[in-house]
């Protein structure tokens, strides 16, 4: 599980640098600035939580159990919800779409929790 994870956060760093790159020379003269801001939010989180899903599959070999694993899983899910709804929106312009993305914060939070508990019952 901990190699899924590594490969999952490298693959999402490198998708996250890549819409960054979109959003700041493709974008940048398409979009309002709210949109293009959202559209920069989508990547900087993405980014946070490729380098949480480094730090997963590190805590998988050093405090093994399911808890590091639901963090991964909520990392994951998080990117693909509030990432994914950031980057949807700002390309579409549909604003309902911002709708989705508290459920993506909330998959984060949940995994930032789930790695401290993995790492304080580990200790």
């Amino acid at each position: 599980m901990e190699q899924r994870f590594f490969r999952l956060g490298a693959l999402s760093g490198l998708i996250a640098v890549a819409a960054g790159a979109f959003g700041a020379h493709a974008l940048r003269a398409r979009l309002d600035l709210s949109m293009l801001a959202a559209f920069e939010t989508g990547a900087r989180y993405q980014m946070y939580h490729a380098l949480g899903l480094m730090a997963v599959a590190w805590a998988g070999t050093r405090w093994p159990g399911t808890l590091a694993t639901v963090a991964g899983w909520c990392f994951v899910g998080g990117t693909l919800l509030f990432s994914g709804s950031l980057y949807a929106m700002a390309l579409s312009g549909q604003r309902s779409l911002g709708a989705i993305t508290p459920l993506g914060g909330i998959l984060f939070l949940t995994g930032w929790l789930c790695l401290a508990l993995a790492a304080r019952r580990g200790a």
